[in-house]
């Protein structure tokens, strides 16, 4: 039996959501309230598998409720059932800990199936939120420049700038050894062959300027 307790401000909302789920032969819901407050307490007082949460209710809202139950109950999950769905609450929410936002909009099958979801420890998404949240991971995702140090990358904008070993170990003066440490930690850091290579992909990665690129050979 999967146990479940309803937050939302708006009583038809609790009834209806109430209705539905008990409907279901594996599901019981354990508890209702209306604001945040009194959910962290019946969290924390009956330990449901599964907390459904509205996002925005009065003087706790769901993203607080979702941060202090992963604290003071971390075995239940956290479901954000809301009809918000702009980025700054997606991600709010999903960094206090819910496993799943859902949009009011969505069927009750989807709900159930959150629900049971949950219960497993697996995280469902409403499709628009999910849409936002690829957009988000892939303009997150990281440059392998960030993997090189400060001192590598002022390596890299000179190698791109047509500098020799020599002259990049006077223009930060440092020794040439090192400065070919470095050249090879950068080669191995983005997997690249060789200098000229590491020129192109400061170039693509517009590090420095093409015509300052250009300036040595002129």
């Amino acid at each position: 039996m999967i146990r479940v307790i309803l937050a939302d401000d708006h009583a038809v909302v609790r009834h209806g959501l109430r209705f539905m789920l008990e409907q279901r032969p594996d599901i019981e819901v354990v508890g209702e309230c209306e604001d945040g407050a009194r959910a962290l307490e019946l969290i924390t007082e009956l330990l449901p598998d599964v907390a459904l949460l509205d996002l925005l209710m009065p003087g706790m809202d769901g993203v607080a409720v979702a941060r202090e139950s992963k604290r003071l109950a971390p075995s239940t999950q956290i479901i954000i059932l809301t009809s918000y769905y702009d980025d700054e609450h997606i991600f709010n929410a999903i960094k206090a800990g819910a496993l799943s936002y859902l949009l009011k909009d969505s069927s009750p099958q989807e709900l159930i199936e959150a629900v049971r979801a949950a219960a497993r420890g697996e995280s469902k998404l409403h499709p628009m939120v999910a849409a936002r949240v690829l957009h988000e991971m892939r303009q997150r995702q990281q440059s392998p420049l960030n993997d090189l140090t400060p001192r590598e990358l002022d390596v890299l904008t000179l190698i791109a700038r047509g500098r020799s070993n020599h002259e990049i170990a006077q223009e930060l003066t440092i020794s040439e050894p090192t400065v070919r440490t470095h050249v090879a930690n950068i080669l191995v850091k983005l997997h690249l062959a060789d200098r000229t290579q590491a020129a192109i992909y400061a170039l693509q990665q517009n590090l420095v300027p093409l015509k300052d690129a250009l300036e040595k050979e002129e």
